[in-house]
């Protein structure tokens, strides 16, 4: 493999968890901790990427109430395709501080999440790692 030439759609979760702006913030908690990720998309009635909740915003809408989504999501995206190498996605993610890209199509529909998570998944099996991570309750 020519490590050069790893693409985002080569790293990247296909099968996203969404939200809507309306939702309320415990709903986007359930699906994080169901989905045991830290970030979700969120999108409007269409299906169109509006935003990104983080676990970081749930955090800062604790004890507020009602929260919805809507109020805490980051609406500024940097977002990649899935043709873009996945070295400069990295670069963008370091530049930027950020944990997550949404990636998407040439129409712009969501196709994609690429976190940190996938990169750090990458670099323990290019390194020799296992390509079964050990949980901690699996050990005896």
């Amino acid at each position: 493999m020519n490590l050069g030439h790893v693409t985002v759609g080569d790293l990247m979760s296909a099968s996203v968890i969404t939200v809507l702006p309306t939702d309320s913030m415990e709903h986007a908690e359930s699906e994080m901790r169901l989905g045991d990720v830290r970030h979700l998309p969120v999108v409007d009635k269409d299906q169109r990427l509006v935003g990104i909740i983080s676990s970081r915003d749930l955090a800062l809408a604790k004890g507020r109430g009602k929260a919805r989504v809507g109020q805490y999501m980051s609406t500024r995206l940097r977002t990649v395709g899935p043709t873009m190498l996945a070295h400069e996605a990295a670069g963008l993610m370091l530049q930027h501080k950020i944990g997550a890209l949404p990636v998407v199509d040439d129409e712009g529909d969501l196709v994609g999440l690429l976190t940190d998570t996938d990169f750090l998944r990458f670099a323990h099996q290019v390194l020799g790692g296992y390509s079964h991570v050990v949980q901690l309750s699996e050990l005896p």
